[in-house]
């Protein structure tokens, strides 16, 4: 099988990112710097889902600590990764994964400042290799997720030779570290020969289906259909959909599940045409602090997306717009189940295996 697209590259301390908003018309790798240029990539969108904004966070940070002169104190230290950490969190508040990642290496920091053998420059050195770790974790993460995925839609769809799946904005390479999410289950079906076609939605307003799937489906020579968000009802019906398998930007502890805008209603239409709906997701999108997802706060995002192409306007000049990044889908309607790296799991099963 051809290899995936790499979105992330980093090597002994220098770090690019793909530029996403360039494609699908040029591959354009971008450096990050330092950690401010990693709050603007995240915040405009030129790397976005919530496994990669965390990558490209930690590993910002990453960068600006080897480049850094050993502080005098590791209080110091700490000090300075936590409010570096803090601010990589404001740019995306809806995913949870840069927030768990933030958590995760505050704690980290916590540990090694206690630890009274230890020197500052060795307390750094763990640092920065803790953050370097997520590019490789989230891989193998992303492939364990694929196999239990492929494993399970398979089981439930025994008597049939080959699958027909919609997915719905983009869950692949180019929003995790390799491979994907969502995406990622259907390439381990495509690698099972299994996968009849995908079809993958548009998702407006900002087309990460037609300008990133697309693009990524393409590119690997798997067997895909573009179709507008409007016409979802109608090609679930007239291509019979085996299953609908999305990603997720944040669940909450009871298995409800923020993700793209547009996902809820994939959902109600799933339920309604006995289709199987499938979240996919690592355990690190979990966010058991969150009790359901009225919870979860749901990000604005800026009107010209809704009314312009690029520079073009495409709406009336003064109409009033409502453009949320994401919706929540109850889970109640996840009815194939959560995919994790741990297995498959109904909505409220999530808990004890936290």
């Amino acid at each position: 099988m051809m290899a995936t697209l790499q979105a992330i590259k980093y090597n002994d301390g220098q770090l690019e990112i793909l530029d996403q908003l360039l494609l699908p018309e040029s591959c354009t790798f971008i450096p990050i710097c330092k950690v401010e240029d990693a709050w603007a990539a995240i915040r405009e969108m030129k790397v976005r889902g919530a496994p990669a904004i965390a990558i490209v966070g930690c590993l910002s940070l990453a960068v600006e600590l080897r480049k850094l002169a050993v502080p005098e104190t590791k209080e110091e230290l700490c000090r300075m990764v936590k409010e570096k950490l803090d601010y990589l969190v404001t740019s995306r508040p809806t995913a949870v994964n840069m927030q768990l990642a933030a958590e995760s290496c505050v704690q980290l920091c916590a540990r090694l400042s206690d630890n009274t053998l230890l020197s500052v420059a060795e307390a750094k050195g763990d640092i920065v290799k803790h953050l370097e770790a997520t590019l490789a974790n989230d891989v193998a993460d992303n492939r364990a997720i694929g196999e239990h995925g492929a494993c399970d839609i398979t089981k439930k769809n025994a008597t049939k030779d080959k699958l027909r799946i919609m997915t719905h904005c983009n869950t692949g390479s180019l929003a995790t570290a390799g491979y994907g999410t969502a995406l990622g289950v259907i390439r381990s079906l495509h690698a099972a020969s299994k996968l009849d076609q995908v079809y993958c939605t548009e998702t407006r307003p900002y087309n990460q289906g037609s300008r990133l799937t697309a693009f990524e489906l393409v590119y690997e020579k798997i067997p895909a259909t573009l179709v507008c968000d409007s016409m979802a009802a109608a090609a679930m019906r007239e291509f019979k959909m085996d299953a609908v398998v999305v990603g997720a930007d944040r669940v909450a502890a009871n298995g409800d599940t923020a993700n793209k805008i547009g996902t809820y209603q994939l959902a109600v239409l799933a339920k309604s045409h006995d289709v199987l709906f499938y979240v996919a997701a690592p355990f690190s999108s979990i966010d058991f602090q969150i009790p359901n997802g009225h919870s979860i706060p749901i990000e604005e995002r800026p009107h010209s997306e809704m009314t312009h192409t690029g520079s073009t306007r495409t709406a009336a000049a003064g109409i009033n717009c409502w453009n949320p990044g994401f919706d929540v889908t109850p889970a109640e309607l996840i009815t194939g189940g959560i995919i994790t790296e741990k297995g498959v799991f109904k909505p409220d099963q999530l808990a004890p295996h936290q």
